[in-house]
């Protein structure tokens, strides 16, 4: 029970690192960076009760090729254009810190229903954090849209960092959804998913985010389509309308995507056209640089190709990857994610038709990928410790509790999965062994555990 809560605290902290950050006064070592320590101290000091259940995570080799790959474009940036080498450092070890936190939670050791729980307990979490955004947009009020009035939860204390935000609650909520669906004999669970649902969908609206409306539909319309292609449609046809319900401020926003000029032709807003011309410089910048300008150097080129945007972020992790780190780092990213998919894919196939938890965690989680993959094209959250680092801690956590289940026995359940405990006999050899006690002696192979 102790190690269960200790995994939960960074799980917690994440997502409320701005609310909770503290100066422990040492270069390049935050509070996250303890706390990660810390739990992965306590793993290694339990020896084999917290190794994980594969020998060999399913996504390791596309992590240490990403992680190579930035580590190839620090030292390209080093060579080519030397800045602070301390700065820089603390900026390669934040971009790999977070998707450790896979590595940890794939050998939390945790049984069946400990592992179950630290899933629900990172829904949760992500709950709580959509719902401190609609606060935010209670306060803010759902009148007119204005740009410095956009709900950023605890992602940030402005308006600066509602798009990250959106992106956040846009990804958790496929997860929500197919509980919602599948989840049909659970009621209790089934009307917590459908909060859950409720919660992400208002908050996402309160950060006026676009990307993350669309994010959210398809995620939506795929999972409708997956559990009933009927109610899909009849869904679809009862959202048109519906449309006239929603705050006059949301419908605002989608509708300033493309505005009037002067003669009245249409043309893509100032947000929307700035991020075409930044991309435009990323790729001009990469045919200049085939191998990339280096880490962290991408706001001190845009100027040279974009003058007008000079400093600015590429606002699309797939471009900024292919700036600073060539295609060596783009591929690493895409590869990744592809991974990430492809797991999602092998849990689905993992499990039986009956097994409706499993089904709905599974189709959730592979939703997951595909809106984590689509929030990165108008944005760069990939590397957001607060965006994502409850989705590698997910990404652990599935993997752990699916290995589960492939060790369970036929029925389904994962309730008593794991090898029995060394001191104790196997069920099997103690029903034959009261019966029969010389052939429980005479057969150990055959009756008892393989390690007999």
């Amino acid at each position: 029970m102790w190690m269960r809560l200790l995994l939960a605290v960074p799980l917690l902290f994440m997502p409320n690192m701005l609310h909770l950050s503290v100066d422990t006064g040492i270069p390049g070592l935050n509070l996250a960076n303890i706390i990660f320590i810390v739990v992965l101290g306590a793993l290694l000091m339990g020896g084999r009760r917290y190794q994980p259940l594969d020998p060999r995570g399913y996504l390791t080799p596309a992590l240490l090729l990403l992680f190579a790959a930035l580590t190839i474009a620090f030292l390209i940036a080093q060579a080519t254009m030397p800045r602070n080498f301390m700065e820089d450092f603390t900026y390669l070890k934040n971009l790999i810190f977070y998707p450790l936190l896979y590595f940890v939670y794939r050998r939390c050791g945790q049984d069946a229903k400990g592992t179950r729980q630290l899933i629900i307990f990172v829904m949760i979490v992500a709950a709580v954090a959509g719902v401190e955004a609609i606060r935010e947009g209670l306060d803010y009020g759902f009148g007119n849209y204005n740009e410095s009035r956009r709900a950023s939860g605890p992602f940030g204390t402005d308006y600066s960092t509602a798009n990250r935000a959106g992106v956040f609650y846009a990804m958790f909520l496929p997860m929500f959804i197919a509980m919602a669906l599948f989840f049909r004999k659970q009621k209790f669970w089934r009307m917590a998913a459908i909060a859950g649902c409720a919660i992400m969908v208002v908050a996402i609206m309160a950060t006026y985010s676009r990307q993350s409306y669309l994010i959210a539909l398809v995620a939506f319309a795929l999972l409708l389509v997956r559990r009933n292609v009927v109610l899909a449609v009849a869904i679809s046809l009862l959202m048109v309308p519906a449309i006239g319900f929603l705050p006059e401020s949301v419908t605002q926003r989608v509708a300033e995507t493309e505005q009037q000029d002067s003669v009245g032709e249409e043309q893509l807003d100032v947000s929307t056209a700035s991020r075409f011309e930044i991309w435009g410089g990323a790729t001009q910048m990469w045919t200049e640089h085939p191998v990339g300008v280096g880490l962290n150097r991408f706001k001190q080129h845009i100027g040279t190709y974009v003058p007008r945007y000079a400093g600015y972020d590429a606002h699309s992790i797939y471009f900024l990857m292919l700036a600073e780190c060539g295609p060596l780092g783009l591929f690493a990213l895409l590869f990744l994610l592809a991974r990430v998919l492809w797991m999602g894919v092998r849990f689905t196939r993992s499990v039986p038709a009956s097994d409706a938890e499993g089904k709905a965690l599974s189709l959730g989680f592979i939703l997951l990928a595909v809106c984590t993959a689509l929030g990165n094209v108008y944005g760069s959250p990939f590397f957001e410790g607060a965006v994502m680092a409850n989705f590698w801690a997910l990404c652990g956590l599935m993997e752990h509790y699916f290995a589960l289940k492939r060790r369970a026995p036929a029925t389904g359940s994962v309730a008593s999965a794991g090898p029995a405990p060394a001191d104790e006999p196997a069920p099997a050899m103690r029903g034959i062994g009261d019966r029969f006690p010389l052939a429980a002696r005479m057969a150990p192979r055959r009756y008892g555990r393989r390690d007999d």
